[in-house]
């Protein structure tokens, strides 16, 4: 075959070869792939070298498009490699605050007392997921992450209801509308909003403002003090399961 009819088969090649540059080339939105990671830098090179092949091809340069043409082949599958690996370490990194999330809140449920042995395997298993990731050992990095779900699985099945919290970590007034009168209101603090005076004065001298009971900042930690002889230990955690107080 003369060198003239094999040019256009490699200047397709390099436009079609692999299919995860095609998805690229089509700009799909649906796409699982990011674009920021669809489109690097050898998918670009592989694009301009295409391009040049073309050029080449149409002044009749068959040698130099023949050389375009093979390196964009080449760039496009070097860019496959990269796209595939990035994936692989979006999906490690995500697993791995799957699992520290997780963590965190059996932690804040106070799990490593309730369950040691199940809070021990799982702790044990972040940093080693922690140690593969930092190795570049992606799926024994997934796997480890995935165990601190699966030993801390059977924690929330039999925890059961936390007791009332005895503290509350005030949030932002834009986004929560904390203030003393509907933090009372909730059911894991008193059940009625008019007892928001029972918070200020248990919390007064720590208030910015001690005769302002209106002002209170986010990130104070507010006591909430049992009303009728209630147990409270804790502070509120948002993912928690309480029982509400009559």
């Amino acid at each position: 075959m003369k060198r003239r009819f094999i040019v256009p088969i490699l200047i397709l090649l390099a436009g079609l070869l692999p299919a995860q540059i095609q998805r690229i080339a089509e700009a799909d939105p649906d796409s699982p792939v990011p674009a920021a990671i669809r489109n690097n830098g050898y998918f670009l090179e592989s694009l301009r070298l295409t391009l040049l092949a073309e050029e080449a091809y149409a002044i009749g340069d068959y040698d130099a498009s023949t050389q375009y043409a093979e390196d964009a082949v080449r760039y496009a599958e070097l860019s496959d490699e990269w796209v595939l690996l990035q994936l692989k370490i979006r999906e490690t990194d995500n697993a791995i605050a799957a699992a520290r999330h997780r963590l965190d809140f059996a932690t804040a449920v106070n799990a490593a007392e309730r369950f040691p042995d199940e809070y021990l395997l799982a702790t044990q298993a972040f940093e080693e997921a922690r140690s593969h990731r930092a190795f570049e050992r992606w799926d024994p990095a997934i796997e480890a992450a995935n165990r601190v779900l699966e030993f801390l699985a059977m924690v929330d099945d039999q925890m059961g209801p936390l007791p009332l919290p005895s503290q509350y970590v005030v949030r932002p007034w834009t986004t929560f509308r904390d203030s003393l009168w509907y933090i009372a209101g909730q059911s894991w603090a008193y059940n009625d909003p008019w007892q928001w005076r029972r918070l200020y004065e248990a919390n007064r001298d720590r208030m910015p403002e001690p005769d302002n009971p209106d002002l209170i900042h986010p990130g104070m930690i507010l006591n909430i003090p049992s009303i009728r002889g209630e147990t409270r230990s804790g502070t509120w955690n948002a993912e928690g399961t309480y029982v509400p107080l009559p």
